[in-house]
C-alpha cells in the first residue's frame, strides 16, 4: 500500500507554495504510479525487503536545494535482486540507501545516469548505495556497474565490490556533447576487491573512451579507496582531458592509474601502498600537459607498463586508439620508496618511437634500502629535464644529472608515511601534510567491507576412515577452509565430489589411497578451491572411456577465481583409456594459482595441466600463476603443462609459469599430443625453467606472442631430448 507522508515546505515555485511528500511504496506498480507525479522535494521510499526483477526508472526535475529523492525505508533495507537495474534521467535527483546483490542487470549497466541516449541526468547524485557481486553468470558477457552521463553529477560514499565479469566497474561516458565538459565528482567511494580477470576489460574506473579522448571531461576523482582492485593492467584508465585525481588510496591493487588518453590531467596527493604484492603499480604517464605531483608510492613491485612510475614513449601522429607522445609533463615531489621499477621511455619500439619532450622531472625522492638502481631508460630522455631529485646511494645509477645520490635515513611522520630525516631534503618527495585516506571513511558505514579471502587450512580438521563414499559424504558438510584428514586405508568414491568452497583433502600419517568410478574424482565449482596433500590417487577404477580427469572445473563459465594445490602426492594409472588428464578446465574459468610440489605423476594417457580453452586469440587465458617444483613425471603421453594465451592485447600481467627441480621422463610422446612438446607455453609473460632433468621427452616449446615476455632457463639437463625451442613473436 502506498503511504503518503506530507511535509509543508515553503517554496517559491511559479509563485505558489508547494507541498513535499514522502511516499513509501511496497510494490513495483506503486513505484511506477508514484514516480510520474513527483515534484521538487518529494521522496520515494522503497519498503524494506527484497525487490526482485526490478528495472527502476527514476525520472523527474527537482530544484537546487530541493532534489527529488529515491531511497530505502531504512538504509540497506531495500535489496534489489534478480534481473534488476536503475536508470535515472532529469535534473536534481538523488538516489541513496539501496543494495544491489544476488542478481545481475538484464541490460549492460546496473546504474545509469540516463534513460536513453538523449534523456540524461544532470545535477544528480547517487550516494550510500551498494553493488555487491551483482554479476552476470557468464564471465565474459560484457556489463558495467555504473555509467555516468550528463553534467554536474556526483557519485559518492558508495560501496562497489566483487565485479568479476568483463566490463569496467565504473565509467564516465563522453559520447555526446551533453556529456562532455561534465564536471562530475566521484568521491569517498569504496572500490572493493576485484579479482584478476585474465583478459582486457577489467578496469575499475574509466573516464572517457579512445573515440572521444581529445575532449575534456573535467571530472574530479578524489578520496576514493581502491582495495585490491586487480582486474587488469589499468586500475584507472583516464581517456579524456582536464581530469583531476587527488587524495585517493590504492591498497595492494595490481595495476596503475594510467593516463591512457587525454591531456591536461592532474594526479596529486594520492597514496599507493603495494606491500610488496606482485604487480602492484603506481602512475603511468602518456599524452600532453600532464601533472603528477605530491604522490606517495611504497612497496610497489610492478614492472614495464605496471611500474611505480612509468613515462611512455608515444606514436608519432598517433591515431586515437594508440599512444600520443608525452609532452610538457610535470613530475615533481613524488616519493617512490621500496619499489622496484621506474620506467622511462617504456614501450619503445618501431611504432612507439616518439620520446618524451619539454618535460620536467624534479624534487622526487627515490629510496630503496638495498641501493640498487630501479630506473630503466628504454629510449632517449633528452626531452626530460631532471632537477633536484634525490636517490638513496644507488650503486650504479641509470641517471646522474639532476640527481643527488647519497645515503638517506627515513623516519615515519604523523601520517605514518616515510620522509628524509635530514632537513636539507625536506622539500624533496611528497609533503608531510599529505593525508592517508582511511578505508572506513569511504563507502557506507552500514554494510561490511570484505576481509581477507577465505583460504586453505583456516577451518576445522575433520578426520575420517576408509570406505566407500566416506570422502564424498564428509565433503558435503565441510565448511570453507576445512581440512579433511584421511586415515590410512582404501577409499572408493562412486560420485563426483563437487567442491564449491576452499577445501583441503590430505592424508593423516600413513597411506591413504583413493580410487574413483566416475569421469572425475573432484569438480571445482564456482567459489571452490582444492588442496590435495599426501594422497595416492589411481585412475584404474574410472570408466573405460576417453576424456576422464582426476580434477576438473565446472563445465561452464565460473565467476570466481579458484586455486588448485597438490603436495606430496602420487597420481598414477590414468590410462584406462586415452586422453585421461589429471586436470581439465572449461572455457571462461580462471585459476589464480595452480601449484604442484614434491609429487609423482606416472602412467597418464592425457596431460597433467591443460590450460588451453581460450583459443579465440583475444588476450584471454585460464590461469595466472602455474608452479611445478620438486616433482617427477614418468610416462606421460601428453604435456606436463600446456598453457595458451593468444592475441596481441597488452592489458594483462600473466600467465606466469615455473618448472623447477623436477624430472620429466618419457613425456609428450603420445601421438595425440597436439602440442608436440613436453611443456608448451604460448603467450606466457614470465617463465622460469631451472634445474630440471628431461629424458626421452619431447622438447619444451615457448612461443612469445605479445608484450615484453621474460623467459629464463638454466641448470637443466636434456637426455635424449631436444633443446628447448623458443619462437619470438609468432602470432597464433
Amino acid at each position: 500500500m502506498l503511504i503518503r507522508i506530507t511535509l509543508v515546505v515553503l517554496t517559491l515555485m511559479l509563485g505558489r507554495t508547494g507541498l513535499a511528500e514522502t511516499l513509501l511504496v511496497s510494490s513495483q506498480d506503486e513505484f511506477e504510479d508514484a514516480v510520474g507525479g513527483l515534484q521538487p522535494g518529494d521522496v520515494i521510499m522503497l519498503a524494506n525487503g527484497e525487490w526482485r526483477d526490478f528495472e527502476i526508472l527514476f525520472t523527474g526535475f527537482g530544484m537546487p536545494g530541493q532534489p527529488i529523492r529515491l531511497t530505502a525505508e531504512t538504509k540497506g533495507g531495500a535489496i534489489i535482486t534478480g534481473q534488476s537495474n536503475l536508470r535515472m534521467a532529469g535534473g536534481h535527483l538523488v538516489v541513496s540507501g539501496l543494495v544491489f546483490r544476488d542478481g545481475y542487470t538484464p541490460t549492460n549497466t546496473v546504474i545509469s545516469f540516463r534513460r536513453t541516449r538523449g534523456d540524461l541526468a544532470h545535477h544528480s547524485r547517487v550516494t550510500e548505495t551498494v553493488i555487491d557481486r551483482f554479476n552476470n553468470p557468464e564471465r565474459h558477457e560484457t556489463e558495467h556497474w555504473v555509467m555516468m552521463y550528463g553534467k554536474h553529477n556526483r557519485f559518492d560514499h558508495n560501496h562497489l565490490v566483487g565485479k568479476s565479469t568483463v566490463g569496467v566497474t565504473m565509467a564516465v561516458r563522453l559520447d555526446s556533447e551533453e556529456s562532455q565538459e561534465n564536471y562530475h565528482r566521484i568521491d569517498h567511494n569504496y572500490f572493493g576487491p576485484r579479482p584478476t580477470l585474465g583478459s582486457n576489460g577489467g578496469e575499475t574506473l574509466r573516464i572517457g573512451t579512445s573515440h572521444h579522448s581529445r575532449s575534456n571531461s573535467f571530472t574530479v576523482v578524489e578520496n576514493n579507496y581502491f582495495d585490491r582492485c586487480n582486474g587488469e593492467h589499468e586500475v584507472i584508465s583516464n581517456k579524456s582531458g582536464g581530469n583531476k585525481f587527488r587524495g585517493n588510496l590504492f591498497f595492494e591493487s595490481r595495476g596503475t592509474l594510467t593516463m591512457r588518453h587525454g591531456n591536461g590531467t592532474v594526479v596529486e596527493n594520492n597514496v599507493f601502498l603495494g606491500n610488496r604484492v606482485d604487480h602492484t603499480g603506481g602512475i603511468r604517464i602518456i599524452n600532453a600537459d600532464q601533472v603528477v605531483r605530491n604522490n606517495y608510492m611504497h612497496g610497489l613491485t610492478g614492472h614495464r607498463f605496471g611500474g611505480a612510475l612509468v613515462v611512455m614513449n608515444g606514436v608519432p601522429n598517433s591515431p586515437l586508439n594508440r599512444y600520443d607522445p608525452v609532452d610538457n609533463a610535470l613530475i615533481e615531489n613524488n616519493s617512490i620508496i621500496d619499489s622496484d621499477h621506474i620506467e622511462l621511455g617504456a614501450g619503445s619500439d618501431e611504432e612507439r618511437s616518439a620520446t618524451p619532450t619539454n618535460s620536467l622531472f624534479r624534487s622526487n625522492l627515490v629510496h630503496n634500502e638495498d641501493g640498487r638502481n630501479i630506473v630503466t631508460v628504454h629510449d632517449g630522455v633528452g626531452g626530460i629535464e631532471f632537477q633536484g631529485n634525490v636517490q638513496n646511494k644507488v650503486e650504479e645509477p641509470a641517471l646522474t644529472k639532476g640527481f643527488v645520490n647519497t645515503s638517506l635515513e627515513l623516519a615515519a611522520a604523523a601520517n605514518g608515511l616515510l620522509y628524509p630525516v635530514d632537513e636539507q631534503f625536506s622539500d624533496v618527495g611528497a609533503s608531510r601534510d599529505i593525508e592517508v585516506l582511511e578505508r572506513e571513511s569511504t563507502g557506507v558505514p552500514w554494510y561490511p567491507k570484505p576481509g581477507p579471502k577465505t583460504s586453505f587450512d583456516t577451518g576445522e580438521t575433520i578426520t575420517i576412515g576408509p570406505g566407500e563414499d566416506t570422502l564424498f559424504d564428509v565433503v558435503e558438510g565441510a565448511g570453507g577452509g576445512d581440512i579433511i584428514a584421511l586415515e590410512p586405508g582404501e577409499y572408493m568414491v562412486t560420485k563426483i565430489i563437487v567442491v564449491d568452497r576452499p577445501l583441503t583433502v590430505r592424508a593423516a600419517p600413513g597411506t591413504a589411497s583413493i580410487e574413483f568410478e566416475r569421469t572425475a574424482l573432484f569438480e571445482i565449482a564456482d567459489g571452490g578451491s582444492l588442496k590435495l596433500g599426501g594422497l595416492r590417487i589411481s585412475g584404474r577404477a574410472a570408466p573405460d572411456m576417453s576424456g576422464n580427469s582426476v580434477v576438473r572445473t565446472n563445465r561452464y563459465s565460473m565467476l570466481n577465481n579458484y586455486a588448485l594445490v597438490v603436495e606430496d602426492s602420487t597420481i598414477q594409472d590414468l590410462n584406462i583409456n586415452h586422453s585421461f588428464n589429471f586436470f581439465t578446465i572449461a572455457k571462461h574459468t580462471f585459476a589464480d594459482r595452480i601449484e604442484i610440489s614434491n609429487s609423482i605423476f606416472r602412467n597418464i594417457t592425457g596431460q597433467v595441466l591443460t590450460l588451453t580453452q581460450e583459443t579465440d586469440d583475444l588476450g584471454i587465458y585460464n590461469g595466472e600463476y602455474i608452479s611445478i617444483t620438486g616433482s617427477r613425471f614418468q610416462n606421460i603421453e601428453g604435456a606436463v603443462a600446456d598453457i595458451y594465451r593468444g592475441g596481441t592485447d597488452e592489458s594483462t600481467f600473466g600467465p606466469h609459469f615455473e618448472l623447477r627441480a623436477s624430472s620429466l621422463d618419457s613425456v609428450g610422446n603420445g601421438f595425440r599430443n597436439k602440442s608436440a612438446a613436453s611443456v608448451r607455453l604460448l603467450g606466457v609473460q614470465a617463465t622460469d625453467i631451472f634445474d630440471n632433468v628431461f629424458a626421452n621427452s619431447r622438447p619444451v616449446r615457448v612461443i612469445h606472442t605479445v608484450g615484453d615476455p621474460v623467459t629464463r632457463l638454466g641448470g637443466n639437463r636434456f637426455e635424449e631430448t631436444p633443446e628447448p625451442i623458443i619462437h619470438e613473436f609468432i602470432r597464433p
